[in-house]
């Protein structure tokens, strides 16, 4: 979804109207393309985020507080250097472009005041921050330009930051009914949306078919049509007269924009919000967590994928091999037929056919001989295929049964890493893999400091504690150091999932509802949180055993009853 020129200066003008003479308190870079204000304003303490990310850039206030990494980046140490106590003068978007410039009054090395300016360039995958002096000499860039990259245009230390190439399109704001109409004339057959997005700038495919759309309810498409809701959608823009709207399919958030959206029918919903900053944060917070997460836990998900790989390949070999293994009588039965028949036999021979006298109708079979050998080797030779398959099969068997014990696990830590949020979780994981044996494969967990998380924590309706663990390494220990054997374990039925203790704390037995809400719980935190009816297996804590060297998060268990639930968030 195009955060376009019309969206960049809905949300500049109000970050403008709620934040001018503000103070910026502290500087964070959270991630590696997102700067973060801290700011302090008449009307309390604001986040002002600046996301200039090839996938969502955005800029907008922000209400969820993000971990920070332990090293700050090299824009980061600039900007506080910089802005830190800094007052913002004025926020604004340059001419109708994608671009918000920030002034900053603040000190210089030598104590005196300077403007200096953050242009954050909203551009899809041009996307870029750029710091600059009063004389938008370029401080410093969140991602340099250089020839190698562009030799249209470069952002480099030291070079006067200048606007992007203009484009040959016009601006809805300097609108002229003349140059509408004749630009409509050459183009009769063109699409309504493609007439305004290829002529004029700063516009969305969005925009542009809601324009298009309203145009139709007038009875028609026609340029006077199409004008007459043009004018008046240049006109709202003209006077910053923004209703910042979202678009949902069912729960799902599909589309935003700073105007009203009528384009889509039933099964869509479409609501307002106070501010574009509302609409922004709603619509970017569930993807933005996903793509953070994937991109922190990049080493994790590469490591798990290639050992789910790997250990399907292996099992596939072994139970070929297994099955191989199967023939191990047939090799036995040839052997005792050569040694029965060794009297008609001779050095040289290739075949020969012998009575069986294993099958009760004594059929003549034909066996093969290696021409090298002696009978009597040849014998020896079937033996020794009896003996290897015979051992085999009980190593196969070993074999097979781990590694799939192995990829049980493997499934429990992607699990835990789909619903890990924030960098601490990973590295907890990461730490799992550490003692699980992946050491070697993970080059961050050694340096890695510790932190350890906390399991989520929950009540039932009717006041009982609930424990729910986030990865493998908290499963362990809120089942075999935190639970008594009185409470109650819950986990999915042979899936990957988190366990869910249900604390009695020296309460009465919990009624049914209790019961259904933990079960719901460990069913929401589990590889099939999206099913319906998912089986929970739950027993008292007593009938739980963690075998002697077993993976992270394994346990056994024989006592137990089965409920059937919907997936359901305790909040």
């Amino acid at each position: 979804m195009a955060f376009d020129a019309g969206m960049v200066g809905a949300v500049a003008h109000e970050i403008s109207e709620r934040i001018s003479g503000a103070r910026v308190e502290k500087v964070y870079q959270p991630e590696k393309d997102e700067l973060v204000l801290a700011l302090h304003t008449k009307e309390g303490n604001l986040r002002l985020s600046i996301a200039a990310g090839a996938n969502n850039p955005r800029i907008g206030f922000v209400t969820r507080q993000k971990e920070n990494p332990p090293t700050p980046f090299l824009f980061c140490t600039l900007a506080r250097k910089h802005l830190t106590g800094a007052k913002i003068l004025s926020v604004r978007r340059v001419d109708f472009e994608r671009v918000v410039e920030i002034a900053f009054d603040s000190r210089d090395e030598m104590g005196f005041y300077e403007t200096k300016y953050i242009y954050a360039e909203i551009m899809g995958k041009y996307s870029n921050l750029i710091f600059t002096d009063k004389d938008k000499k370029i401080l410093g860039v969140l991602r340099p330009v250089d020839f190698t990259t562009s030799t249209k245009r470069q952002l480099l230390g030291g070079m006067f930051y200048e606007l992007p190439p203009k484009q040959d399109k016009l601006s809805p704001l300097e609108l002229s009914k003349e140059e509408f109409m004749a630009r409509a004339e050459k183009s009769p057959d063109m699409a309504t949306e493609k007439f305004i997005t290829s002529n004029y700038m700063g516009i969305s495919s969005l925009v542009a078919r809601e324009i298009a759309c309203r145009s139709v309810e007038r009875i028609g498409l026609s340029p006077a049509f199409v004008w007459d809701v043009f004018s008046s959608f240049a006109e709202s823009l003209q006077n910053n007269e923004y209703r910042p709207t979202i678009v949902y399919e069912g729960n799902k958030p599909i589309a935003y924009s700073f105007m009203p959206i009528k384009q889509y029918g039933d099964g869509f919903r479409v609501e307002e919000r106070a501010s574009c900053s509302e609409v922004i944060e709603e619509f970017f917070d569930e993807k933005d967590n996903l793509e953070h997460s994937k991109k922190r836990a990049s080493d994790l998900f590469k490591l798990v994928t290639n050992a789910k790989a790997r250990l399907s390949k292996k099992l596939a070999l072994q139970e070929a091999e297994l099955a191989e293994c199967a023939k191990k009588e047939e090799y036995k039965r040839v052997g005792d037929l050569i040694t029965a028949n060794m009297y008609q036999l001779k050095r040289g021979m290739t075949k020969v056919k012998v009575v069986d006298y294993y099958d009760e109708e004594m059929p003549e079979v034909e066996i093969t001989l290696d021409a090298r050998l002696a009978p009597a080797q040849n014998a020896q030779s079937y033996y020794k295929k009896y003996n290897k398959a015979k051992h085999a099969e009980k190593e196969l068997a070993l074999q097979i049964e781990a590694a799939r014990e192995e990829l049980v696990y493997i499934d429990t830590v992607a699990d835990s890493l789909e619903r890990a949020v924030g960098q601490s979780e990973l590295d907890e994981i990461r730490r799992e893999l550490l003692s699980a044996g992946y050491g070697s494969k993970i080059k961050k967990a050694a340096a890695a400091k510790p932190i350890k998380t906390k399991p989520m924590e929950y009540l039932t309706s009717g006041g009982y504690r609930l424990l729910c663990g986030k990865n493998n390494l908290q499963n362990d220990y809120i089942t075999t150091k935190v639970a008594s054997k009185s409470d109650w374990w819950f986990h999915v039925k042979n899936a990957p999932g988190s366990h869910v203790i249900l604390f009695l704390d020296g309460k009465d037995e919990p009624d049914a509802k209790d019961f259904t809400e933990a079960a719901a719980l460990a069913a929401f935190h589990s590889s099939l949180s999206s099913g319906e009816s998912v089986a929970v297996d739950y027993t008292e804590v007593r009938y739980i055993k963690k075998p002697a060297g077993a993976k992270p998060g394994f346990v056994t268990y024989t006592t137990y009853w089965t409920a059937y639930v919907t997936p359901k968030d305790l909040k």
